[in-house]
């Protein structure tokens, strides 16, 4: 009733809520969607790796300009800094693998009539053990001039087009590291706003810093060991097989196998099987324990990353944007995190789950 006497209207019914979509819709919606970038991915991949590897070099070289502009140099003089360290890293390691790539062709060629004898011998040694003839002749094959030189071909049109990518990855490095000093100051022009994306992305950049100061630490380290080892035995080339372990130690988990099938089989052509085993020997007592076991540790603690996607990051990403996929793992898993899931509140039982040491949720009191 009011003043007058009067029943008071009835309120209006309320509006009918809109319908949220399921949980298991929005599971598919979400799976989709990652399908179709992925695919985009895929597809875009010969301009992607070439970027994500000039912005990781950026990421790498961009502490540089800090002590330079303390020191008053001028921001595009500090800039200029970026991009030559940056470029002088592509420098050393492009020399490297040309070094590696030549002394390797020649190998092939000095080797050739012993590498053909030691696939006779295989040939021999498996039909002896009762295999049959088409397999011991396909597990011959990898000793193989032939076999041998069209891998070392196949490397070679590979390197074409990294050389041909390498247009695009030194003008990457310019524009990124001009960029760099630009977004260095997006939390003094945009203050309390931008403040949670700035930490986001300074978290992922020291990420990336970090896990490729790990990996070329341990690099070093197994590239001498195992160069002075094969010295020591006598296996030629040792030098080559030192930068295959170092550049193959930046592929998490697996890239000691890479690194160590080369020089096994050399020893066998040179040396028979016991430098052969020898090698391999070496090989699983300072790489097993180095990178197997000891690396991945360091390397979850630097980047909070759980050893199962550490590892499964590589065949990830080698499938999605190729070889370089391999060596961009680690940054790329890191760089997903960042995007998806460290800006959802909601996400932090799934950041969890990667191996991010993130703080724990307070424990809620029970309402009832």
């Amino acid at each position: 009733m009011n003043l007058f006497g009067r029943s008071a209207p009835n309120p209006p019914p309320p509006a009918p809520s809109v319908p949220v979509l399921s949980p298991t819709l929005r599971v598919l919606l979400g799976l989709a969607a990652t399908v179709i970038a992925l695919a985009g991915l895929f597809f875009a991949r010969e301009l992607v790796g070439p970027l994500v590897l000039a912005a990781v070099i950026v990421i790498i070289c961009h502490p540089v300009r800090h002590p330079l502009e303390r020191r008053g140099w001028p921001r595009w003089l500090a800039t200029t800094a970026v991009i030559v360290v940056g470029y002088l890293i592509l420098l050393v390691l492009g020399l490297l693998l040309f070094f590696a790539g030549t002394q390797f062709v020649r190998l092939v060629a000095d080797y050739a009539d012993e590498l053909q004898a030691s696939a006779q011998a295989v040939i021999t040694w498996l039909s002896g053990m009762g295999l049959d003839e088409q397999a011991s002749d396909a597990a011959a094959s990898v000793l193989e001039p032939s076999t041998i030189v069209s891998f070392v071909a196949s490397l070679g049109g590979t390197a074409i087009g990294i050389l041909t990518a390498l247009f695009f990855v030194l003008a990457y490095v310019i524009f990124m590291a001009a960029d760099g000093s630009r977004y260095a100051r997006a939390e003094l022009s945009y203050g309390a706003v931008a403040r949670p994306t700035v930490r986001r992305f300074q978290g992922f950049n020291s990420g990336v810093r970090r896990y490729y100061v790990v990996n070329a630490s341990f690099g070093a380290v197994v590239a001498i060991i195992d160069g002075l080892a094969l010295w020591a035995l006598g296996v030629p080339a040792p030098a080559v097989w030192a930068i295959l372990a170092f550049v193959t130690n930046f592929i998490p988990n697996i890239g000691f196998v890479i690194g160590l099938i080369p020089p096994a089989l050399l020893a066998l052509v040179v040396g028979g099987w016991p430098l052969m085993l020898a090698v391999i020997a070496i090989y699983c007592v300072v790489n097993v324990t180095l990178q197997v076991l000891v690396q991945p540790k360091f390397v979850s603690d630097a980047v909070n990353l759980s050893l199962t996607l550490s590892f499964f990051s590589v065949i990830f990403w080698t499938f999605i944007i190729g070889p370089l996929g391999a060596i961009l793992s680690i940054p790329l898993t890191l760089l997903v995190r960042a995007l998806v899931l460290e800006g959802d509140p909601g996400a932090r039982w799934l950041r969890w789950l990667s191996g991010d040491a993130v703080t724990a949720p307070p424990d809620r009191q029970d309402s009832g």
